[in-house]
């Protein structure tokens, strides 16, 4: 029977990418029934491939236990479908459809919502690990028992079980926005990813960008920080641009020694970016136009994002420069004498390379192949490439939808392709990308069903709202409190949600009382979208390090740390920038900065980053112990945070020079080491 398994995972995962192909680009079902029968094939194929646990593989009766849930999952999912679409009119209970019977639900609703949610836990933790479906439960004991809590706990009336089931599953929750943005782009960029994979124009890209970058230390990060940012401002979605950036950069970094953790949260951290970065910014860039008062232009929005894009994308670039140094660092000083190495910092497991991937020219600080004509392929993979790429990049600049302009570029790929044997997919090759793709999207769809549970719970008690304003009252005199509790508050309500849906939420929600403590509008509206964007990359809850983790082949949890600590400067920046508007090329009081007051901020700033960068990666010229980290860590703060008014200038000028020496003091290390080698 366990045979039996892998032999049905290639139908349904057909079945999963035709549907979502057909129904996106041309929509037949109601939205509720096409999430539904989404989330059907999705966990159908989570039931297939992954048991209840690996010593259980091969026992017969655990096995008949998959398929009674693969039953459950059809019976729960379908009957969604039945009692929402008119076909099956003659079917629906009470004679209304699901939708219609809010408040008034048959018997059986309550029953099969239930059963649903088990599912939905079972399959996301058989798929993602136990932490997610761990804080969906903690979000549903809140839902059930909210009248017994504490008051910093946020109390509420509390609900009935009936209740909970009707907001989490019935009528919204799973079938929210989480899982409609997984259904409406993210699969689809998943899928564009395989189909390139299997025209050989992803392995063509990735060798073409080993010779353009091939001398610079940790080349292949770079491309995937610069890569992700481009493309993060045409579609504005941290999941879509990992999915899409991620299936080229993530193999490429993997190759070249990255752990895959590592190269996942690199990816993942660089696309949660990508939705600020102008010219095309993504969808809370046109929501600006709509909230912000007093109103801006869409001119305004652009220049207001530019230093902040550049500030943020140095950081990534510093820092995985730095680490890969370190790598290199790590394989060198392992061909050392034990004697010589002893007094070198020691680096965690998740730092040291996979020695079998990290070639030895490489640790020599070069990737260049040694006879590039070896690796040459037919040029033809290259044209598939950009013939897709340059399709979706126009597509979007047409103002189509992100879901439409990847279809366009996914038939571009199908025809381009015929033009050569080698890029040539066949009949067999695209069952076997869309089997591919099935196995890497699975788990993102048990992960949105088991986000759309805590969304369903935070509607449901309110606690997205009752949050910030509890919190904000409270910090009325101390701005950088405020701002602090906003940024957790922002978090707390994004997890799960698109960086512009959480952005909007919020922006209604807090925005104004921001405006009460005297931050510039825009700069207050920026700070709330940066947060939106962190909340893709802050555990546990982390869309856009999942759709990595899925790419790359590595635990969830670890590569959403792994994502975490590399957008860390992400954390950072929004304080500056509302603290020093004139880096959004704003004025405190209003009006334009003068060009001077804005490269002063832009230095200070850019001081803190290269010294953020080093503490984050623990590596400058040499390793970085951990009393100089926690030194370099406070200085960037001191040079984020304290204003750049004259009477702190000898602050600034302290810090920084302390950095310098600091700096000096580590390159000096690292010269009597590399004396003492040789």
């Amino acid at each position: 029977m366990k045979q039996i398994k892998p032999s049905l995972i290639l139908p349904v995962a057909v079945i999963l990418c035709l549907f979502i192909l057909s129904e996106v680009n041309y929509p037949l079902l109601k939205p509720q029934s096409a999430l539904a029968l989404f989330a059907m094939f999705g966990l159908i194929v989570v039931f297939l491939k992954y048991p209840l646990h690996p010593r259980f593989a091969e026992n017969l009766i655990w096995n008949i236990l998959d398929y009674v849930l693969i039953g459950g999952v059809i019976f729960c999912f379908g009957y969604v479908v039945i009692q929402t679409e008119p076909i099956f009119e003659r079917l629906w209970l009470n004679d209304r459809f699901l939708g219609d019977r809010a408040s008034a639900e048959h018997i059986l609703d309550f029953y099969v919502g239930g059963f649903g949610l088990l599912l939905i836990l079972e399959a996301t933790r058989r798929s993602i690990g136990i932490t997610l479906p761990l804080l969906a439960i903690v979000f549903l004991l809140y839902a059930s028992f909210g009248q017994y809590l504490p008051n910093w706990l946020f109390p509420h009336r509390g609900y009935s079980v009936k209740r909970i089931i009707s907001q989490t599953f019935l009528h919204g929750g799973v079938f929210g926005v989480a899982l409609r943005v997984m259904f409406t782009y993210v699969f689809l960029f998943v899928l564009f990813g395989t189909f390139l994979e299997r025209t050989g124009a992803t392995s063509y890209i990735l060798n073409l960008a080993k010779r353009i970058f091939g001398t610079s230390t940790g080349s292949p990060a770079k491309v995937a920080v610069i890569g992700s940012g481009m493309m993060g401002s045409l579609s504005g979605s941290a999941v879509a641009n990992t999915a899409t950036t991620g299936t080229f950069t993530i193999p490429l970094m993997r190759s070249v020694g990255f752990q895959p953790a590592i190269a996942g949260g690199i990816e993942a951290a660089a696309s949660s970016g990508g939705a600020l970065v102008p010219p095309i910014m993504g969808a809370a860039a046109y929501m600006m136009l709509e909230i912000v008062q007093p109103s801006v232009t869409y001119l305004e929005i652009i220049r207001a994002a530019l230093l902040p894009a550049i500030l943020y994308y140095t950081a990534l670039l510093l820092i995985v420069h730095f680490y890969a140094k370190r790598t290199i660092d790590v394989t060198t000083k392992s061909n050392q004498s034990v004697e010589n190495a002893e007094n070198d910092s020691e680096l965690d497991e998740e730092h040291i390379v996979d020695p079998e991937l990290f070639p030895k020219r490489y640790a020599e600080e070069s990737n260049v192949p040694e006879n590039p004509s070896q690796e040459k392929q037919p040029i033809m993979q290259g044209i598939v490439f950009f013939a897709a790429f340059f399709t979706l990049i126009l597509i979007l600049l047409m103002g189509s939808t992100p879901f439409r302009a990847v279809s366009w570029s996914l038939l571009v790929v199908l025809v381009v392709s015929l033009f050569h044997i080698k890029t040539r997919v066949g009949i067999s090759g695209i069952f076997k990308a869309m089997e591919n793709a099935g196995h890497s999207g699975v788990s993102l769809i048990a992960a949105a069903s088991c986000v759309g549970i805590i969304l369903g719970v935070v509607t449901l008690t309110g606690v997205g709202s009752k949050l910030p304003g509890v919190l904000l009252p409270l910090a009325k005199t101390n701005l950088v409190l405020a701002l602090f509790l906003l940024m957790i508050s922002t978090i707390i309500l994004g997890m799960g949600l698109p960086s512009s849906v959480c952005y909007l939420l919020v922006a209604i929600l807090i925005g104004p009382g921001l405006l009460e403590l005297g931050v510039v509008p825009l700069a207050a509206h920026f700070f709330i979208f940066y947060f939106g964007m962190m909340s893709m990359v802050t555990p546990p809850v982390a869309l856009a390090a999942y759709t990595a983790a899925a790419i790359a082949d590595s635990g969830i949890m670890k590569t959403a740390f792994a994502a975490f600590r590399f957008a860390l400067v992400g954390f950072a920046l929004p304080y500056a920038f509302v603290l020093r508007p004139e880096l959004l090329w704003l004025s405190s009081e209003g009006g334009n900065p003068q060009l001077w007051i804005v490269l002063i901020n832009l230095f200070w700033t850019l001081a803190g980053t290269v010294i953020f960068a080093a503490s984050i990666a623990g590596y400058a010229f040499k390793d970085i112990t951990w009393w100089e980290r926690c030194i370099m860590f406070i200085a960037a703060g001191f040079l984020f945070f304290i204003p750049t008014e004259f009477k702190f200038m000898w602050i600034h000028g302290i810090t920084l020079l302390a950095c310098v020496l600091l700096f000096y003091y580590n390159w000096r290390k690292g010269e009597v080491r590399h004396e003492n080698y040789t």
